[in-house]
């Protein structure tokens, strides 16, 4: 097993073994983010491939500086809001509210909840309201930076994530 840098250098080169390599290292970390982003296992697997074609395509971009993993799940976030975006089927203009009677609950119940069933539920959001409350809440990106990589407003983006948070607490708690 390649180092890091070796790795990295090897897969420049074109070098098949050291990019399968790659791949093997750290297929199943990149899956899980595509796993947030999609709908089915399927739709995470093609975004997985598309994104470790670009890692490939553009590792000569990365500098060295900071996470390579970091890097890599920056291009698989981009690569997953892609495949969002350019499936015509999802849309921002419906109101959870009017899906689901959503009531205002204590915050603190997500807390308390164990890191699996939130998963397991933010899985079963609607798509347009998980992709933001996991770029939000998940990856750490502001609502404006949200607004820029989905083309919605700012404040879409908010009330979306308030939306899925509410819908979140209301599962969380029955």
């Amino acid at each position: 097993m390649l180092n890091e840098e070796t790795l990295i250098s090897e897969c420049l080169k074109n070098n098949r073994i050291a990019q399968k390599e790659l791949y093997d290292k750290f297929a199943s970390t990149l899956m899980g983010v595509c796993i947030r982003y999609t709908n089915s296992r399927e739709d995470a697997e093609d975004v997985l491939i598309e994104g470790f074609t670009t890692i490939f395509q553009k590792l000569e971009m990365y500098k060295g500086e900071g996470s390579f993993e970091g890097w890599m799940k920056r291009i698989m976030v981009n690569t997953a809001i892609s495949h969002f975006r350019q499936n015509s089927k999802y849309r921002f203009h419906q109101n959870i509210d009017d899906v689901f009677d959503v009531s205002e609950k204590q915050e603190t119940v997500i807390e308390q909840m164990e890191a699996k069933r939130i998963l397991q539920l933010v899985n079963t959001m609607p798509e347009g309201y998980r992709v933001v409350f996991n770029l939000y809440a998940v990856e750490g990106f502001n609502h404006r930076e949200i607004g820029e990589m989905l083309s919605i407003s700012e404040g879409t983006s908010k009330s979306q994530f308030s939306k899925a948070r509410k819908w979140l607490q209301k599962r969380l708690n029955t």
